[in-house]
């Protein structure tokens, strides 16, 4: 399998750090406000990468953070700390709730930040004897990028534009300005009821030295991989290096990979620009959350995605031809999958996840016309549960009207009898509402025509 790994900039081969398994980070949300869809396609794409390395027999440990506490959370409950637990949790549920809805699977382990504060005190003293750390004169600690002699290997920066001793106390800025940047950070009025006493003072944790603290006290101090939006590159991940390496003299992530934006209006999407939409938007609009996985598999996870319902209606209308075509397939106990379809699929998914060349591949192997019902069925099958698109659930949670089940079993008990005239004539009633009725061994069967 291989990845297009950021820091090299190259597509590598993935080669584990013990074989066959793979350990892997993921950035979770900031939870003081609703995810939007930009933010939700990020999760869908890891998603894609936990259920392909799956299917291509690795065993996945899969850790995602939760931010509950940095700057933006802290504003938004007024420095209020059972405020901030409310807030949080609201936030958090609701994240977990969309993901269920575009059929994203859980992660393995869930760290948020409120519950490592000891680990990353730890870490931070660590990085103070060791010299990479120092204590500034409003009383926050700071890491020296100056002294971390590989700082901008992530994102390409050039180190000449860095000011000596310049300082930055907010958790996001540009590359434009890099300066050493906050571990912890001292108390303030701003911060209201939000912080801890300890070694490092009267304050809180930085918002890059929580995902270094999480990972490394779940996985260890060299991952496999570490995902994320490409607007992490820096300064969330490239800090995350730093930190991470000045601690342990070890690489801190083999491979760092990173999802495009989604775009409105050829715009990225985001709460300050006011161009946000969220899953309850879109099914507001008479979509399924589902249909917007569909449109995100349709580009490359390294391409940007410009958002137009009228793009949502083409996927809406995709995937429930599938959801159809899925339904008329007749499915037999114990049939295998096509080899050389499945080769295909598995070539396309393994080559830096090409979602919508396998796509392509799925869309083919149900056009055959020399392939067998049964093992069409059987590949397709496979197929989806690595897209997770849900095509066999989404049949069978369609709903039968009840004049179409009661004129299925008047045919059934005409059959029975061998009056095969009625039985037809039910059969015909049966069709005219829309739907076919398939005979089988325990009775029957009804699909939507």
């Amino acid at each position: 399998m291989k990845l297009y790994n950021t820091l090299s900039r190259t597509k590598e081969e993935l080669i584990p750090l013990e074989n066959g398994k793979v350990r892997f980070y993921s950035c979770g949300p900031t939870v003081y406000d609703i995810a939007h869809i930009g933010n939700l396609r990020t999760y869908i794409f890891n998603d894609l990468i936990k259920r392909v390395l799956r299917a291509g027999g690795f065993e996945v440990r899969h850790v995602m953070n939760i931010t509950d506490v940095d700057d933006k959370t802290i504003k938004r409950s007024g420095g209020n700390r059972a405020e901030l637990a409310k807030l949080t949790k609201r936030y958090e549920d609701r994240f977990w709730q969309d993901l269920k809805e575009l059929n994203v699977l859980m992660p393995d382990e869930i760290t948020r930040a409120t519950e490592y504060i000891d680990v990353m005190v730890r870490f931070i003293e660590d990085l103070l004897r060791k010299g990479y750390a120092y204590r500034g004169a409003d009383g926050s600690i700071y890491f020296s990028i100056d002294k971390f002699k590989d700082y901008g290997k992530l994102s390409g920066l050039e180190k000449e534009g860095v000011r000596a001793g310049a300082r930055v106390n907010q958790d996001e800025y540009t590359k434009e300005s890099p300066a050493d940047f906050a571990l912890w950070k001292a108390w303030d009025e701003a911060d209201g009821e939000v912080y801890w006493e300890n070694s490092l003072g009267k304050g809180r944790p930085g918002w890059h030295i929580e995902c270094s603290a999480m990972a490394s006290d779940a996985l260890g101090e060299t991952i496999d991989i570490h995902t994320g939006a490409v607007d992490l590159i820096f300064p969330h991940h490239e800090n995350e290096i730093a930190q991470s390496e000045a601690r342990s003299s070890k690489p801190f992530s083999k491979y760092w990979v990173h999802g495009e934006h989604l775009l409105f209006d050829n715009q990225k999407m985001a709460k300050s620009l006011g161009n946000v939409v969220n899953l309850d938007t879109i099914k507001d609009e008479g979509y399924s959350p589902l249909d917007f996985r569909y449109l995100v598999l349709g580009a490359h996870y390294r391409s940007k995605l410009n958002f137009t319902w009228e793009g949502m209606q083409a996927a809406k209308n995709s995937r429930e031809r599938l959801v159809r075509i899925v339904s008329d397939l007749a499915c037999e106990e114990g049939s295998r999958p096509d080899d050389g379809s499945m080769k295909e699929f598995r070539n396309k998914l393994f080559d830096d996840l090409d979602i919508p060349g396998a796509l392509a591949v799925l869309w083919t192997t149900l056009r055959s016309e020399e392939m067998p019902q049964s093992t069409k069925c059987a590949t397709v099958k496979v197929m989806d549960e690595t897209l997770g698109l849900g095509l066999f659930e989404e049949f069978r949670k369609v709903s039968i009207p009840a004049e179409v089940e009661s004129l299925a079993q008047q045919r059934l008990e005409a059959r029975v009898a061998k009056d095969y005239i009625t039985a037809d004539k039910f059969r015909e009633e049966i069709e005219n509402l829309g739907w076919l009725v398939e005979d089988k061994a325990s009775g029957y069967e009804l699909r939507r025509k």
